[in-house]
């Protein structure tokens, strides 16, 4: 058997049901676990683990004011940039080429080097005391505005949106590598 067989042999046993629960669950699966768990008292501050072990949890600073977390995964959803996430320096290059400093050493799939960038065409206006920019297509949600969190600092290199949104609900890399690329 050779070693290109052999390893797509692998990575088929890998691409189970099985696999997908085990993997692709740990974000929300992992604290929902936890929350399970919890009512037996396994990782309360009052456990006798915290008083040997310095790594077990600790309490909060403060007390948490969240009683509930809605997580909404949007797939297929309309486009941040569309929503919630205002670029006025994208909005400045609307129709012209990608600079080529930003793109000289990528390759992007389906895209090619010569592609036009294109802001919202959404207008966009400030919310509550926050100031949390949102488009117009998002009318009733500027009044609670204040009372909301919009997430911006999750990032990865990851340019392709299967590997993305595998990587943002659970925080596993493909092989272990920080940087997701094409599945084997």
């Amino acid at each position: 058997m050779n070693y290109e067989k052999e390893l797509k042999q692998e990575a088929g046993k890998l691409l189970t049901r099985r696999w997908f629960f085990r993997d692709c669950g740990l974000g929300l699966g992992a604290i929902a676990l936890g929350t399970l768990l919890n009512d037996k008292k396994l990782f309360s501050a009052n456990s006798p683990a915290m008083a040997t072990d310095p790594l077990a949890p600790k309490l909060p600073h403060f007390a948490p004011k969240a009683k509930r977390v809605i997580y909404l995964f949007q797939a297929g959803a309309p486009s941040q940039l569309d929503l919630f996430d205002y670029k006025p320096t994208l909005a400045k290059y609307d129709g012209h080429p990608v600079p080529a400093e930003l793109v000289k050493d990528q390759r992007y799939a389906f895209i090619p080097r010569d592609a036009a960038l294109f802001a919202s065409p959404l207008k966009f206006s400030k919310h509550g005391q926050c100031g949390a920019e949102l488009s117009e297509a998002l009318p009733h949600l500027g009044e609670v505005a204040d009372d909301i969190a919009i997430v911006k600092s999750m990032t990865t290199d990851a340019f392709n949106h299967a590997p993305a949104q595998i990587f943002m609900n659970t925080g596993a890399t493909q092989l272990g590598r920080p940087s997701m690329g094409a599945w084997i």
